[in-house]
């Protein structure tokens, strides 16, 4: 379990890089949102880290090299619009082939299975760009899309709207908090970033979900047909 638990830890990942850190971030991000096996790789974790370490006092408080803001700024979004129309390309191309796959520690249909149904519920527009703030969600949405013929034109629209939102907000909010907390409890504040901006991303996910069940009782409540028509009074004389 130590090996999961620092592939999980973006700080590890950070430290491991060392002064490669900024290209490995670029990289992994291609990864998580491109390629099926890169689901379990630290994604908004790691957007919010690379931002915090982009400032030089912290990351030479922790020994490393500061991540170049400009450089995330620019390549975090393109490779994550890159890697998501990669996706789509592939379940275009390989339909649901791709998902044939036997069960396996990092493999499970389920995780298919929930991308296929926020596909459905939210629409394809709304889906593309709300699963970029869900993880796991955010890596099979791409050949989902792809496999259930959401056009390459459409997809790649609101391919970019999620890509640069995703990843420019959780950067920011990162080169915010490393440049006004004191760097010796940096620790402390890597994860409440990441659980404040996965809130904060979910209300529209909310919003949507009480929309609908408000939409749907109310079209329970109206009544329609003829057969919901207060019968007639007697006929005069």
């Amino acid at each position: 379990m130590d090996w999961l638990l620092n592939v999980l830890d973006p700080t590890w990942w950070l430290t491991v890089l060392g002064a490669f850190a900024t290209v490995g971030v670029l990289a992994i991000v291609f990864a998580e949102t491109g390629l099926l096996l890169g689901f379990f790789l630290p994604g908004d974790s790691l957007l919010v880290a690379a931002g915090i370490f982009s400032s030089a006092s912290v990351a030479y408080g922790m020994g490393i090299e500061p991540l170049s803001f400009p450089v995330l700024v620019l390549g975090t979004p393109l490779c994550a619009i890159a890697g998501a129309q990669l996706g789509h390309f592939l379940g275009a191309r390989f339909g649901r082939r791709m998902f044939d796959k036997p069960e396996s520690r990092l493999f499970r249909r389920e995780h298919v299975d929930r991308a296929e149904e926020f596909f459905e519920k939210f629409g394809p527009a709304k889906a593309v760009v709300l699963a970029r703030f869900v993880p796991i969600v955010r890596t099979f949405m791409n050949p989902v899309a792809g496999v259930l013929e959401m056009t390459t034109r459409r997809f790649f629209v609101w391919n970019v709207v999620g890509g640069v939102v995703w990843t420019e907000s959780l950067l920011v909010l990162g080169h915010h908090l490393g440049n006004r907390v004191d760097p010796r409890r940096i620790d402390g504040y890597i994860l409440p970033g990441v659980l404040l901006i996965v809130l904060v991303s979910l209300i529209p996910i909310f919003a949507e979900v009480v929309k609908r069940r408000r939409r749907a009782s109310r079209a329970v409540l109206v009544p329609t047909g003829e057969h919901h028509r207060l019968p007639a009074g007697p006929e005069g004389p």
